[in-house]
């Protein structure tokens, strides 16, 4: 049953009211597993609210995360059990009256039941409103799928091979410098060879033009 501004005045009344009441007073809300933090998909979840002993009636509600209240169900000291729409049993929900404890019970936790729990203690004439139990599935973390992380595992595979394909080795760049050594040698040596042969056919020249008989 979703609530209107109204009932979250009223909700807001009740918890101030509580809160000024004194400790002898305070209704508090808890899970019945205290190592649980958040409830997960599924799950069993028991709530256990810590009752006045003069109460003769605990109403369970719901407030959502669009601040709409949700009415569960109330529970008597006579062990019966209201649930929403005055049903007497609930496919979802169960309930427990103790000596100073009643109990909800969600008995597969889903992400429909998220919010923050309250139950409301009755003690003629007035309604104590515990504190709030916050009841939120773990947030799910962002997560590639098995193929992309397959399919970016292959790439960067292939992205590695071509780079080592193309990207010389470690000894590579002291054999480029041999061969370059070696290249410059031997066109040196060449233009050497070159500049003596020069010499000597212009030295032959000069002297075959010195002579009387031409060589």
């Amino acid at each position: 049953m979703a609530g209107s501004p109204a009932q979250l005045l009223l909700l807001s009344m009740g918890l101030c009211c509580t809160g000024a009441q004194g400790q002898r007073d305070a209704v508090v809300v808890t899970f019945l597993n205290r190592s649980i933090i958040q409830p997960q998909k599924g799950q069993r979840l028991e709530l256990n609210c810590m009752r006045n002993n003069d109460s003769w009636k605990v109403s369970w509600i719901r407030l959502d995360k669009d601040g709409n209240i949700h009415f569960i169900l109330s529970s008597y000291e006579t062990n019966t059990t209201t649930f929403n729409g005055a049903e007497r049993t609930s496919p979802h929900f169960e309930a427990s009256w103790r000596v100073s404890t009643s109990t909800l019970v969600v008995k597969s936790f889903r992400a429909e039941d998220e919010g923050i729990y309250f139950c409301v203690n009755h003690i003629t004439p007035v309604l104590h409103f515990s504190s709030g139990q916050p009841a939120f599935l773990p947030a799910v973390a962002s997560r590639a799928s098995p193929t992309t992380l397959t399919a970016y595992n292959q790439s960067s595979q292939v992205t590695k091979k071509d780079i080592s394909q193309h990207r010389p080795g470690p000894g590579a760049s002291h054999e480029n410098m041999l061969h370059f050594c070696s290249d410059i040698v031997m066109w040196t040596n060449l233009a050497c060879a070159c500049l003596l042969l020069f010499t000597a056919i212009t030295i032959t020249i000069t002297h075959c033009q010195n002579q009387t008989f031409p060589c």
